[in-house]
């Protein structure tokens, strides 16, 4: 119940209530409101300063969470940096060494993370280091994946270049390594059938006639014929500057454009042209220099090893 003030009216002798005018009534419902607005303020300041507001706690709880991923995704990116320290090691060290191609420089590895404008949108918050730090670092690893990406590629693409030309050059003995070799590179004083002075640019294979003769590489045959000194002769291209050439054949089993794999049979050996008794004359040349065959096979082979071989080869021929 609300207490109403009264007053004791002289004329007719009766108490009356109390009745304030329109602007008291305004003025002291102005003071009330002012006086409450300035309480429920008074008592937020302190409730808040002391306990904090529930928007206020949801942000430290998010801003600490945050900080936890940051934190997370900082080891994150200190292993990934680490695994591309790896892969250039052995890109490097391992890789290019072996394939004979140039390192990458330094200077093409650490490449630039951009300018201080970039980061323009990070700056001027409480944790803007932390973020600068990590940014730069996610750049960093961007841009190292990348070149380390393509120098895999080229690897990979030299890898396959270096495993055909393995391929292709000639690098095994054209006949069963069991036959003695004749003469090899070397002056002759006097050419056994010619009798003059002259330079004997290959290997001869003291073989009996009609002996297999196999292509010693992969390649295109660009010579099977008769010629003057080699009498029936066949020569293949190998490509990469390699030629070999075999010579006073029996029996040529090629025709000149015909593509060859190392392994297969492509003559017989014999006693044509200028030769003195059945045996092969083996030569090859590196973009037309003479080189010494005995330097591009390996001749401790038995002859089982060796038709194993030959059988081997083959195989992987017919499945090509």
């Amino acid at each position: 119940m609300f207490n109403h003030k009264y007053f004791l009216d002289l004329t007719d002798l009766q108490y009356k209530k109390v009745r304030l005018p329109w602007k008291s009534k305004l003025s002291r419902f102005a003071l009330w409101s002012v006086a409450a607005v300035v309480l429920t303020i008074i008592y937020s300041w302190v409730l808040n300063g002391t306990f904090g507001s529930p928007k206020e706690k949801e942000l430290s709880q998010e801003i600490e969470n945050l900080k936890l991923k940051y934190s997370i995704m900082g080891m994150k990116i200190d292993n990934a940096l680490n695994t591309l320290d790896d892969l250039e090691l052995s890109d490097g060290n391992r890789y290019r060494p072996v394939l004979d191609m140039d390192s990458i420089p330094v200077s093409i590895r650490n490449m630039g993370t951009g300018g201080v404008e970039r980061y323009e949108d990070l700056v001027g918050y409480s944790n803007s280091g932390l973020m600068l730090t990590y940014r730069k670092k996610v750049v960093e690893i961007k841009n190292r994946a990348t070149i380390q990406f393509e120098s895999f590629r080229a690897i990979e693409e030299k890898k396959n270049e270096w495993k055909r030309e393995m391929e292709y050059l000639p690098m095994i003995s054209p006949v069963n390594i069991i036959y003695r070799l004749g003469d090899g590179m070397k002056f002759r004083d006097k050419h056994p059938v010619l009798g003059t002075p002259q330079w004997h640019h290959g290997q001869d294979f003291s073989t009996p006639y009609g002996t297999n003769v196999y292509a010693t590489g992969s390649g295109k045959v660009i010579e099977a014929g008769w010629n003057s000194g080699f009498g029936n002769c066949i020569v293949i291209d190998h490509g990469y500057g390699y030629r070999s050439t075999y010579g006073h054949l029996s029996n040529i089993k090629v025709t000149t454009g015909l593509n060859v794999k190392r392994g297969d049979l492509i003559g017989l050996s014999g006693n044509t042209g200028t030769s003195t008794g059945p045996h092969l004359h083996y030569q090859i040349d590196l973009y037309g220099q003479h080189k010494n065959p005995l330097y591009y096979f390996n001749d401790d082979l038995t002859e089982d090893e060796y038709f194993d071989m030959i059988q081997t080869l083959t195989a992987q021929s017919k499945f090509r």
